[in-house]
């Protein structure tokens, strides 16, 4: 058995502060390490939620991997969305999927960040009879 003592998305990004701020402004991740080319966030409500951004161009990547990372979609579970997607909405930020209930069990909206990144927001809610016999 493996043990695995922390685990967090490190998004390859153009420019680091940039690509925090957004989750500084929307999300209310505060960070806890930052300096040119590395930023790592962490939610104040749960400290086992974190996030980073390193630059695409650091000597830390493989050079056959320095670019912006794409398709990449990050879900973020939260408690009362509406909220949130009508916050994004009067703001104007770019919401490529509208809010909606799904069937297996979500309700949820898509929006990018300022790199381009995919954010899932989603609340969990109750599946259809279908979906509920799917869940283990």
């Amino acid at each position: 058995m493996i043990k695995v003592n922390s685990y967090y998305p490190v998004i390859c990004v153009l420019d680091v502060h940039r690509a925090a701020e957004f989750y500084q402004t929307h999300l209310g991740f505060k960070p806890i390490f930052q300096n040119d080319w590395y930023i790592h966030l962490q939610h104040p409500d749960n400290q086992s939620v974190n996030l980073a951004f390193v630059d695409c161009n650091h000597d830390s990547i493989p050079k056959s991997h320095r670019k912006p990372a794409q398709g990449t979609l990050l879900n973020f579970e939260l408690d009362n969305i509406d909220a949130l997607y009508k916050n994004c909405r009067q703001q104007k930020l770019d919401i490529l999927l509208e809010l909606r209930d799904e069937p297996w069990g979500q309700r949820h909206f898509i929006l990018t960040d300022n790199a381009g990144i995919m954010i899932d927001i989603i609340k969990l809610i109750q599946p259809s009879p279908e979906y509920q016999q799917q869940y283990q």
